[in-house]
């Protein structure tokens, strides 16, 4: 089954509208029916499929509600002739400070510009992808920007859209309550939920 015919299938079970396309609305749809009770009339939705290992590995550190949009990345990019994996998803805030320091107070180059709890890897909603060919991984590739489109089709926020800086290989499932915030804005309160023991797509 291709991913356009399972987003469909899934949007006929959600009840919404079924255009092969998981924007926003099918997303919140979905975390809608992943955290509601499952009424028994109801059939449960189709599940996407596992991707290669390495990719699930950094899968499985993000939010439950992510899981399936960064495989259905994975595929679609598959099926568009592109190889991507999945290559880094959650951080700690100790992590994130470490990666700061890098270039700054310790060895290597300047890699980001945000300390801990100022990245959303930190909230667990954030991956980033590498473009393979074969077993080489390609840092720098024009295959980027159309793995950002098929990213920002999907519903994810594409870093190589961001004004302030460009970062191509970062994709981020936006909470929906987050969706007229300023990123500054989200992330303090990512930071408010995270202290507050509190879920981040409620």
């Amino acid at each position: 089954m291709k991913i356009e015919e399972l987003i469909t299938a899934v949007q006929r079970v959600l009840g919404v509208d079924a255009d092969g396309k998981a924007g926003p609305e099918t997303w919140r749809a979905i975390y809608k029916n992943i955290v509601s009770p499952t009424l028994p009339e109801n059939p449960p939705a189709p599940d996407i499929a596992s991707v290669d290992p390495r990719s699930e590995k950094a899968i499985a550190t993000l939010l439950p509600q992510v899981h399936p949009i960064a495989r259905a990345l994975v595929q679609k990019a598959a099926e568009s002739g592109i190889s991507i994996k999945i290559i880094c998803g959650f951080r700690t805030y100790a992590e994130q400070d470490a990666l700061y320091a890098q270039g700054r107070t310790s060895p290597g180059n300047i890699v980001t510009k945000a300390k801990g709890g100022y990245s959303n890897h930190n909230f667990g909603i954030a991956f980033d992808v590498g473009v393979f060919e074969g077993n080489k991984y390609l840092s720098d590739s024009p295959k980027y920007k159309a793995v950002g489109v098929l990213g920002t089709d999907l519903g994810l926020e594409w870093g190589g859209n961001w004004k302030t800086i460009s970062d191509q290989p970062h994709f981020q499932l936006r909470p929906g309550w987050a969706s007229d915030m300023k990123e500054s804005e989200m992330l303090a309160e990512l930071r408010n939920r995270v202290a507050g023991d509190l879920p981040v797509y409620a």
